[in-house]
């Protein structure tokens, strides 16, 4: 039965069961944040907008580990919805700066306390010490594989 061997290892590769757990991570967040509207990555950067705003959409996505497209994606949400405005950087012509509306920061303030909820039920399964060896794991391999990324991740400073 080599079929029933060659799944089992596919379903044992780190590459499927991250990638299953990115899409149990996304689903249980967004039904925290169902009522919000809210999706993951509008929150990463409504998030980073709040701790640093006026960024430039190229910094915004470093931030966030984003590709351009991405980005551009995520922002063309939210704006219509006006969360965040762009305008002309004081720094430069070529560049905008985001920032969040007062709504953008309203609606931040409003989705914390879902999005801790949703924090929480992901890590459920695992007691207090499975949760911080996981959180340390995860970290050591973006970091330790950082290079090999689509997109660069680099917080803002």
């Amino acid at each position: 039965m080599p079929e029933i061997a060659s799944l089992t290892r596919l379903y044992s590769r780190p590459g499927f069961l991250l990638r299953r757990a990115h899409q149990i991570s996304t689903a249980v967040f967004e039904s925290e944040c169902n009522a919000l509207k809210l999706t993951p990555a509008q929150y990463g950067v409504l998030t980073v907008l709040s701790a640093y705003p006026g960024l430039d959409q190229s910094s915004l996505a470093r931030a966030l580990g984003f590709d351009k497209v991405t980005m551009l994606r995520v922002l063309r949400v939210l704006e219509p919805r006006g969360l965040i405005k762009r305008e002309e950087s004081p720094n430069s012509k070529r560049n905008l700066s985001i920032s969040l509306t007062p709504e953008g920061r309203k609606l931040l303030k409003t989705a914390q306390a879902p999005a801790e909820r949703a924090y929480h039920r992901l890590l459920s399964p695992l007691d207090a010490t499975q949760q911080a060896q996981l959180l340390s794991l995860l970290e050591q391999l973006s970091t330790g594989l950082d290079s090999m990324a689509r997109a660069p991740f680099v917080p803002p400073t």
